[in-house]
């Protein structure tokens, strides 16, 4: 399928280096992006769905790097079914598990945490609920793991391991494992914070130094944060990128990405939400946080969309998270709020407005055109132009 979107306003790469493109138009072909700014007539002629943004702004599809999936679109913890498609409605179009923890009654013995995390993994190979992508099957680190149980897991496309939930006497008895998963290619993440469920312990500066993952999960709490002195210390010791979700602390969130910017490392802020969680689910979580860290934190609205867009991407070496030729084709049109105060979009962030979104493409291919159902009206009027598919992308039943 090619699909144009036209008429744009502005254009949010996703870049934290060139966070803005120059021009009104981007072309999908193939399920990636094919150009970015500028077509030419005949190259959206060939289009089979072209989108008229009517001046709404276009980011790259949110990556919310912090999600506690199980199987299927359903969380126990929330009894809730379909939360990962509404979340599409909140323009998050890859989720990234945060490990499998919620499943009832999960394993906690070497074979079950693998069998676990290759169940999740290939239960989420080519199922996209609502159009998402989802990044599954993140085993959580348990005593009695070896290192030939990794070089297992790795060759059966396990390629991401959890540390905070296992049965270890101190959290100081992750290093190794976590070294062992590097060995094997995966990326690693940390809880970080206070103890999150009953059973678990809290994990600060000392631990995630000592353990150096790849990732300081919801490191502004979740939802109860490390003490303040720690926070420097994960900034100026590491390397370690430092995720801040929306279930936690908001005042330490402003902390971490003050503490970045002054550092000159906010390639290393990620957002997500760490959700669901005890604290429900939330399908605007990443708007919510991007929106404090432009309106509170006086970041740069196209910098805290890179921070849940690309800088994810790098993070987890994702295709997705940039709109630039070859990155995979997941696109995002938000606009102001309809009745609200603000022109725009970027405005309507900087004001600390959720903004609308008015459109989601993933792989190529449109979920929905017009209207979310889980965010007031765009100010713009976001419409399919040109449809040579024999299908309403109005998404006008899930309203």
């Amino acid at each position: 399928m090619r699909v144009a979107l036209v008429n744009l306003g502005r254009i949010v790469t996703g870049d934290l280096a060139e966070p803005m493109a120059a021009g009104d138009t981007i072309v999908l072909a193939g399920g990636t992006v094919e150009s970015v700014g500028t077509a030419s007539a005949e190259a959206v002629a060939t289009c089979d769905v072209v989108i008229d943004a009517g001046g709404a702004t276009a980011i790259p599809g949110l990556i919310d790097s912090h999600v506690h999936i199980t199987f299927g679109d359903y969380t126990p913890r929330q009894r809730t079914v379909g939360f990962l498609e509404s979340y599409v409605h909140g323009g998050v179009t890859t989720a990234i598990s945060a490990s499998e923890v919620h499943v009832p009654g999960r394993p906690k013995d070497p074979a079950g945490v693998k069998a676990l995390a290759v169940a999740a993994m290939k239960c989420f190979a080519s199922y996209r609920p609502g159009g998402m992508r989802v990044h599954a099957g993140s085993l959580i680190l348990e005593p009695g793991l070896t290192e030939a149980d990794f070089a297992e897991l790795a060759s059966l496309g396990v390629w991401m391991v959890k540390a905070g939930f296992g049965a270890f006497p101190t959290p100081f008895d992750y290093a190794p494992f976590i070294s062992m998963a590097r060995r094997h290619g995966m990326v690693s993440m940390m809880h970080t914070g206070g103890s999150s469920i009953p059973g678990s312990s809290g994990i600060w500066a000392d631990h995630v130094l000592a353990a150096a993952p790849d990732v300081s999960f919801h490191v502004n709490g979740g939802p109860v944060a490390m003490p303040d002195r720690d926070f420097p210390r994960l900034v100026d010791e590491s390397e370690i990128a430092l995720q801040v979700c929306t279930a936690g602390n908001l005042r330490t969130t402003l902390l971490v990405a003050d503490l970045l910017a002054k550092a000159g490392r906010l390639d290393r802020l990620l957002i997500a939400t760490d959700t669901p969680t005890g604290s429900g689910i939330m399908p605007l979580g990443i708007l919510y946080t991007m929106s404090h860290l432009a309106s509170l934190g006086g970041m740069a609205p196209e910098i805290a969309i890179a921070a849940a867009t690309g800088n994810n991407a790098d993070v987890y070496r994702l295709n997705s998270g940039r709109l630039a030729p070859g990155r995979d084709a997941d696109v995002v049109l938000i606009d102001a709020c309809l009745g609200g105060s603000q022109d725009d979009a970027l405005s309507a962030l900087r004001n600390g407005d959720v903004p609308a979104v008015g459109a989601v493409v993933t792989a190529g291919i449109p979920r929905f055109v017009g209207r979310s159902r889980n965010t007031p009206e765009t100010t713009r009027r976001v419409r399919v132009a040109e449809n040579r598919i024999p299908q309403d992308f109005s998404g006008a039943a899930a309203h």
